[in-house]
């Protein structure tokens, strides 16, 4: 009988030195592993396991791989155990919640909800050329607007659920259906997305380290930015200087049509991301599908028989995706916020605090694209759409036992919250205690709040 090598073990502070590029070491479920080599093939990027690295991430590795990544992990074992890991109740509860999970086959189950969508998509693309090119009134051409919107809102749910998961026959159906939603219908890279929406999601409403809270100079959900942080996702300085100052004192004011043009944001961040000098995969493909809708769009937009129809059209569809702008901000803007980066100890306390679940009947998941339940996909964001509705009462009721908030509001209610939250910064920046420069022509517009 062959005898078992005796373990060898390391202490989590000894796993700590190990989180600088070149040397980085990451634990899960006791065991260590070197993903110092690997982290440039690591399909999610590299900023997630830098972030992460000299920690246990278990937690955050369950909720993002599926069954077959735990076999890549034997080729970077290093050998070593964590001798002194302690496993908190709430993990051991999440855990055991993702396990059961796998068993019922929730993963794997995905229902028909891409099938139905892509039609729906479809029928709705069809009818915006019919609007367009078989119609003359300009009714019917502003009805058109309004459908394309919501196309690009559909399509959008796709593109997020295949970044997330395999929602086709394969992975290369997959890709093909990434590509499709996002770069040639919406005009949004999905290599951007999933650069930005990956951090996103381990950082959950981490000032510094989450994107999706950056929005200096037109927005500042805190005091914190007024200190011009460095956003350690971007790398660089969020300078808060008098400009910003000026348009966060009016955020509460201007935030909803600020929305009505996110798209145009949305735009310029593809295009920043395709033509750097920073790797990612498919770079010839996402120009290509980029191409592709900056040719067919043009192309509709042009069809109409004047220029102030053309204005009205673009600005009709992009005011419609203003509600997706809107429903993904109401999500973490009125979240509790914090500083640094991820930690792996804490991963359902930090989801649970940094998201707000939008509360609706049954048959408006479809124009939520199931993100309504922001919390139980923050949690598991693998697990398809048409699943998250039936977690939630679990995912409540495991809340509960731990004392951890779960905050489920209407939609009036979310956008309350949220123009809280930034009136209440707006009215910091404002504050003679918090200057930046002084500024006369400053003074003089805001004498009298």
């Amino acid at each position: 009988m062959t005898e078992q090598p005796e373990k060898k073990y390391i202490t989590k502070e000894d796993l700590s030195k190990h989180n600088k590029p070149g040397d980085l070491w990451i634990a899960i479920q006791g065991k260590v592993y070197d993903v110092s080599d690997w982290i440039k093939s690591h399909p999610g990027g590299e900023a997630l396991i830098v972030n992460l690295a000299g920690q246990d991430v278990t937690d955050a590795f369950i909720a993002f791989h599926p069954g077959t990544a735990w076999h890549h992990l034997n080729n970077l074992f290093t050998g070593y155990h964590i001798g002194d890991s302690h496993v908190s109740e709430i993990s051991r509860d999440y855990r055991r919640l993702a396990a059961e999970f796998r068993k019922l086959g929730l993963f794997e189950k995905k229902g028909h909800v891409t099938l139905y969508t892509l039609t729906f998509v479809a029928a709705l693309f069809a009818a915006v050329l019919y609007g367009v090119l078989a119609c003359t009134s300009v009714f019917a051409h502003q009805v058109s607007a309004v459908i394309l919107g919501l196309l690009w809102m559909q399509s959008a749910y796709i593109g997020h659920d295949s970044g997330h998961y395999v929602i086709m026959k394969n992975k290369s159906y997959n890709k093909f259906a990434q590509l499709l939603s996002g770069n040639c219908i919406t005009g949004i890279s999905i290599a951007w997305w999933k650069w930005t929406h990956n951090a996103h999601h381990l950082s959950c409403n981490s000032l510094d380290y989450d994107p999706d809270v950056q929005h200096v100079p037109v927005f500042a959900l805190s005091s914190k930015f007024f200190n011009s942080m460095t956003s350690r996702f971007y790398d660089r300085k969020l300078t808060f200087d008098p400009l910003a100052r000026f348009l966060v004192s009016y955020q509460h004011f201007t935030y909803y049509p600020v929305m009505c043009f996110g798209r145009i944001n949305l735009f310029i961040q593809t295009f920043l991301l395709l033509f750097s000098r920073r790797e990612f995969p498919d770079r010839a493909l996402n120009l290509a599908g980029i191409l592709v809708f900056w040719t067919w769009f043009p192309l509709l937009v042009s069809c109409l028989p004047t220029w102030p129809e053309r204005f009205f059209f673009v600005l009709t569809s992009f005011t419609v995706t203003a509600l997706q702008h809107i429903q993904f901000t109401l999500n973490h803007f009125a979240a509790d916020v914090y500083m640094g980066p991820p930690t792996g100890n804490d991963w359902f306390e930090k989801q649970t605090a940094g998201t707000l679940d939008i509360s609706c009947t049954s048959y408006m998941d479809w124009f939520f694209g199931g993100l309504q339940f922001q919390l139980e996909h923050h949690l598991f964001p693998r697990l398809p759409r048409c699943h998250l509705r039936k977690v939630s009462p679990v995912v409540q009721e495991l809340c509960k036992k731990h004392n951890l908030q779960y905050r489920s509001l209407s939609w009036w209610e979310a956008n309350v919250w949220t123009i809280r939250t930034l009136k209440k910064a707006a009215y910091q920046a404002r504050d003679a205690a918090n200057p930046v420069v002084n500024n006369l022509v400053w003074e003089a517009l805001n004498t009298h709040g």
